[in-house]
């Protein structure tokens, strides 16, 4: 959420702008864009298998399934903060995203961690 600042090409993903962009007209580059996106989300697999394993999770979703929809939070969160030139939407998008894996993990919201927007007012 640090690196969430500055002008939106500094912080958001060319990758998902071009998927937007050109999704229809080149499936080659759109096939290349996929396998970025979904190279990185893979990056947090054995992060979330591991963290899934330690707290003995018997859970209805996968590692890779919990990775990807932290893709399309981030990706989601940097279209709105594109939109409307606020990047505090994006970082909205990562609070929210840090209580869904928290309560899918069972672990109790920090309260010493103030939201960004309850920080910065």
């Amino acid at each position: 959420k640090g690196i969430i600042g500055g002008e939106t090409f500094e912080y958001t993903c060319l990758v998902g702008t071009m998927t937007q962009e050109v999704h229809d007209s080149a499936p080659a580059i759109r096939d290349a864009c996929a396998a970025s996106i979904f190279g990185h989300a893979a990056t947090l697999e054995a992060d979330i298998k591991a963290a899934r394993k330690q707290r003995n999770l018997a859970a209805d979703w996968t590692a890779e399934s919990l990775a990807r929809h932290t893709q399309a939070v981030l990706q989601g969160g940097f279209i709105l903060a594109k939109a409307t030139g606020d990047p505090d939407l994006a970082r909205e998008s990562v609070d929210h995203l840090i209580r869904y894996v928290r309560g899918l993990f069972g672990v109790e919201p920090d309260t010493s961690e103030a939201s960004y927007k309850e920080r910065s007012t």
